[in-house]
């Protein structure tokens, strides 16, 4: 017979320091009484509660400052991001897009360089040309997308983008193949026409086109 075994002492102690701290009986940016005194609340010894305090300081709910304590920085443990993801509705996901990259569009309108336009104009083109299998022609338009966030400029967006990728991927496959899209011809033109609006330093121009893209993709899964 297999033998359960107990969580170490320390993340118990971890879990029930949590615990208090959802149960709101230290605030945000409260300091935490000493190891003295949650040691014996605990039922462990200090080194047991340093080692809880290590763990729930590197799931980023305390921090300890030098000579000054222990302090509440969450009130909770943030939830792992490829798991919000994985469970986010494709729906959810593409509303993301829209809030991100439109502002992102208009951005790269602003900041792009010429190096910048090249590579979305390269993606552009590249998007035309790979048509010979869905999964290419999807690669080469997410490849594309992320050439203009990246050309914001800004490494927060780039990232977050680069987090929808794979969520977004194989829903676009899937819709392609039942046909759900736009024609081809006017598909790639809505394309250009970004592109072009970003060429422009136009932002509105290029933040509108992208809302405008984005949502056309949005209603089209709504409808697969």
């Amino acid at each position: 017979m297999a033998q359960i075994r107990r969580a170490p002492l320390a993340d118990q102690a971890a879990e029930a320091l949590l615990e208090r701290i959802r149960a709101g009986e230290w605030p945000l940016g409260a300091k935490l009484p000493g190891e003295t005194t949650l040691g014996p609340q605990l039922g462990v010894g200090r080194s047991t509660v340093r080692e809880a305090i290590r763990q729930l300081a590197g799931r980023g709910v305390l921090e300890s400052r030098q000579g000054a304590g222990v302090f509440v920085t969450a009130l909770d443990v943030t939830e792992d991001w490829n798991a919000v993801m994985r469970r986010a509705g494709i729906i959810s996901v593409i509303e993301a897009r829209i809030a991100i990259e439109a502002e992102a569009a208009a951005h790269a309108a602003a900041r792009r360089t010429p190096q910048a336009l090249r590579a979305i104009r390269r993606a552009l083109a590249d998007r035309q040309e790979r048509r010979g299998s869905t999964e290419d022609h999807v690669d080469a338009d997410m490849a594309f997308h992320r050439a203009i966030v990246a050309a914001a400029g800004n490494p927060v967006l780039l990232e977050l983008f680069d987090t929808f990728v794979p969520r977004l991927r194989q829903a676009m496959i899937d819709m392609l193949r039942i046909g759900r899209s736009l024609s081809v011809e006017r598909d790639q033109a809505a394309h250009a026409d970004l592109a072009e609006a970003i060429a422009a330093r136009d932002a509105d121009a290029a933040r509108r086109l992208s809302r405008a893209h984005l949502e056309s993709l949005e209603s089209a899964l709504r409808r697969s």
